[in-house]
């Protein structure tokens, strides 16, 4: 198979973002969150040795709440999830790499969940700007896809359906990747039983 030089870094952009993350959850980080009876409660921040903010959210009574937002380790914000009662539930937006660190970088993807599955429009761009994909979900079923290469022309339905496959298959990966930094790192909550015993 023969890859072309948009197809090689968009694949290559995907594995650095990935490489980025996933090497995140393996540093050395300063946690700040606080607790509540034994549970992550409250403001979350977590930051590399560095002092550069990595993640923000929120926990409440110890589930993820509110949008949960992720920088790179140069300091460019590539992700915001949003969670309900721990659940993905809301717009997910990503973000590539920028070029330079004077910019932000460009949309990737935005998606709508509603109770951990896609609900609604899912678009997600090539790293020139151009669309590169228009889902349509309801309840987690596919309804419809389009898609469209990097200069614009248009793929065939089929393989616009197998491009959503490969797409959710992708992100739910990334998905993965990034909340596994957080769990991960999260500050030590004593339990009350633990609290009471001490003198």
């Amino acid at each position: 198979m023969v890859v072309e030089a948009p197809q090689l870094m968009r694949r290559l952009c995907g594995v650095l973002l990935l490489a980025v993350t996933a090497g995140a959850a393996a540093q050395d980080y300063a946690v700040d969150g606080g607790c509540r009876d034994g549970e992550l409660h409250g403001a979350y921040e977590l930051r590399s040795a560095s002092g550069q903010v990595r993640v923000v959210g929120a926990f409440a009574r110890g589930k993820r709440t509110g949008s949960f937002l992720f920088w790179s380790s140069a300091g460019a914000r590539i992700a915001q999830l949003p969670f309900a009662d721990d659940v993905l539930s809301g717009t997910v937006a990503l973000w590539y790499l920028p070029v330079d660190r004077k910019r932000e970088g460009q949309p990737k993807l935005e998606a709508v969940y509603v109770a951990g599955r896609l609900h609604g429009t899912m678009r997600s761009w090539h790293p020139n700007g151009r669309v590169r994909a228009e889902y349509r979900h309801d309840k987690g079923a596919l309804l419809d896809a389009r898609a469209f290469g990097e200069g614009g022309k248009a793929l065939s339905e089929a393989d616009a359906r197998a491009l959503a496959v490969r797409d959710l298959a992708t992100d739910d990966n990334y998905f993965a990747t990034l909340t596994q930094v957080v769990r991960s790192n999260r500050p030590h909550c004593a339990p009350v039983s633990e609290r009471l015993e001490r003198p």
